[in-house]
C-alpha cells in the first residue's frame, strides 16, 4: 500500500466520513496533508457545535494553520470526501491551498456551480478519488433521513 498516494488520505478523509456519519452529521469527512503526513483531521460538526459554518473542511483548515502556526496553507493538500460550497471554497481561497482533492460531485450545493473561480488561482483541484464509495455514504445517510 502506498503510505503517500492520494487515495490512501482520501481512504482517511473517509474514516472521517463515517464519523460524522455516526454522530448523526452530514457525513464529509476531511484531512490535511502537509510533507506527506497528515497534520489535521475533521468531520462535519454542524450539528454538535450548533454552528451551520462547522463544516469539515473549516474545521480542518483552522487545525491545520493552528498547527502550522501559519494562515496559509501554501505547501498543503485538503482531502475531503464531497466537494466544498461555496462558503468553504471561499475559506480555501483565502488559506491559499496548495491541492484540493475531493471524491464526490456535490450537484446541489457545490461550489463549481456557481460560475466564477472562487479557489485560489494556484490551487491544483483533483476530483473523484474515491468517489463512488462516498456517493454511497451520502446517499445511505440521507435515506436514513427520509425513513427516519
Amino acid at each position: 500500500m502506498d503510505f503517500s498516494s492520494d487515495d490512501y488520505f482520501m481512504r482517511e478523509a473517509l474514516k472521517e466520513a463515517h464519523k460524522a456519519f455516526d454522530d448523526g452529521e452530514v457525513p464529509v469527512g476531511a484531512v490535511v496533508v502537509c510533507q506527506g503526513k497528515i497534520i489535521a483531521r475533521a468531520h462535519n460538526q454542524t450539528e454538535r457545535l450548533t454552528d451551520a459554518t462547522a463544516h469539515a473542511e473549516m474545521l480542518a483548515a483552522t487545525a491545520a494553520a493552528n498547527f502550522l502556526g501559519s494562515k496559509y496553507l501554501t505547501d498543503c493538500t485538503l482531502f475531503v470526501t464531497l466537494e466544498p460550497c461555496v462558503m468553504c471554497a471561499g475559506a480555501l481561497h483565502w488559506v491559499q491551498l496548495q491541492r484540493l482533492v475531493y471524491a464526490a460531485d456535490d450537484v446541489q450545493r457545490g461550489y463549481s456551480l456557481v460560475n466564477q473561480p472562487l479557489l485560489h488561482p494556484r490551487t491544483e483541484i483533483v476530483k473523484g478519488v474515491r468517489k463512488a464509495e462516498s456517493k454511497e455514504l451520502i446517499d445511505r445517510f440521507f435515506q436514513r433521513i427520509r425513513k427516519g
